[in-house]
C-alpha cells in the first residue's frame, strides 16, 4: 500500500519541482522530503525521480502517479471536511425515527426549533413503529428514536441502545358526543363491555393494549375495527360506530367526539426517545435537548383532562 502521507510529498515535488522547495512547503528538512521519497519509490517498486547534480525531475511514472496523487489528496481532503462538519452541531446529518402521532406536535415542535437553530444540518426523518425501527438505530441507520411503551405491554431494550424518559401519556376513552359515559369524570373499562370497539393491530403480536386491559377486567371487547391510524379511529367514533382507546398525542385538535378519563392505573403509554449512547454524532445529543423541552412544553400545554 502507497501511505498517504509519501504521496502528499511526491506532489508537492512535482509542485515545486525541487526538493528544497517541497521541504518548505511541508515544513520538512531537506533530507526527511528525499527519504520519504526514497521510501516511496520502494513501495511503488519503480523509479519516480531522476536526480543530477543541479536537478530533479519526475520520470514518467513519477509523473503519472502524482496525477493519481492529487486526486488521492482531494478525496482525503473532502473526508477531512465531512468529518470537521459531522463534529460540528451546525452541519453534518441528523436521522430522525418516530412513531405517528409523535409526529403530530412533539416532533415538529423540537424539529422546528433545532432547524431554526441549525439551518445547515440535514435532515433525515423516518415514520414506523419503535419495534420496526429499533434494529435500523441498531445498526447506524437512525441517530434517534422517538419510541413509546404501554405499561400493559413493556418490551426490552437492545444491548446498546438506552431510553430517555419525557413524559407518560394516558390511554383515554374516546365516545361519541352525547355518550352516556361522557357524563362520569372516569369510567371503568368494564363497563363499556358490551360497546363496539375500534383498536390497534398492536405491535409485535396482534394482541393490543385494549384486550389486555379488557382482559384484566373479565371481559372481550367486540371489536369492529382495527387501525393504527388515530385519525380513522376518531373519525370512526365520531361516526357513532364504536368507542376506542386513544392516547393524549393522538387527540390534539380533535372535535366532534368526547373524551373520558379511565379508572384503571396502567393504561398509559411512556414517551422516550432511544438512542446509541456511543454515537458521536453532536446533533443528536442537540436534538435530544430541544426534544425534552418540546415534551415539557406539550405537556403544559395539554388540556389537564387530556394528561
Amino acid at each position: 500500500m502507497l501511505g498517504s502521507h509519501r504521496l502528499r510529498v511526491l506532489l508537492e515535488v512535482f509542485r515545486t519541482g525541487s526538493i528544497a522547495g517541497a521541504a518548505r512547503g511541508l515544513k520538512l528538512s531537506p533530507s526527511a522530503v528525499s527519504h520519504q521519497l526514497a521510501k516511496l519509490e520502494e513501495e511503488a517498486g519503480v523509479g519516480l525521480v531522476e536526480r543530477n547534480a543541479q536537478s530533479l525531475r519526475l520520470t514518467e511514472a513519477g509523473r503519472r502517479l502524482a496525477h493519481r496523487a492529487q486526486e488521492v489528496v482531494d478525496i482525503l481532503e473532502a473526508a477531512e471536511k465531512d468529518l470537521l462538519a459531522q463534529a460540528r452541531v451546525d452541519a453534518g446529518e441528523l436521522r430522525i425515527g418516530f412513531f405517528a402521532s409523535a409526529g403530530y406536535r412533539l416532533l415538529p415542535l423540537a424539529l422546528s426549533r433545532f432547524a431554526t437553530r441549525y439551518p445547515s444540518v440535514r435532515l433525515d426523518l423516518v415514520e414506523g413503529q419503535p419495534y420496526e425501527l429499533l434494529p435500523d438505530l441498531e445498526r447506524g441507520a437512525l441517530d434517534v428514536l422517538v419510541v413509546f411503551e404501554h405499561a400493559l405491554d413493556p418490551w426490552k431494550c437492545p444491548d446498546g441502545v438506552e431510553v430517555l424518559h419525557l413524559f407518560d401519556e394516558p390511554q383515554l376513552l374516546v365516545v361519541p358526543a352525547g355518550h352516556q359515559a361522557a357524563q362520569r369524570p372516569r369510567v371503568r373499562l368494564a363497563e363499556l363491555a358490551d360497546e363496539h370497539w375500534i383498536t390497534t393491530f398492536g405491535a409485535e403480536h396482534p394482541v393490543s393494549t385494549l384486550e389486555r386491559a379488557s382482559a384484566l377486567e373479565g371481559f372481550t371487547p367486540q371489536v369492529r375495527c382495527r387501525s393504527d391510524h388515530y385519525e380513522v379511529t376518531i373519525g370512526l367514533v365520531r361516526a357513532g360506530l364504536g368507542v376506542a382507546l386513544v392516547p393524549s398525542l393522538g387527540l390534539q385538535g380533535v372535535t366532534g367526539v368526547q373524551v373520558c378519563r379511565l379508572v384503571n392505573q396502567r393504561l398509559y403509554r411512556r414517551i422516550g426517545v432511544a438512542r446509541r449512547p456511543t454515537n458521536p454524532n453532536p446533533a443528536a445529543r442537540s436534538f435530544i435537548a430541544y426534544l425534552r423541552t418540546a415534551a415539557a412544553q406539550l405537556l403544559n400545554s395539554l388540556d389537564p383532562g387530556l394528561r
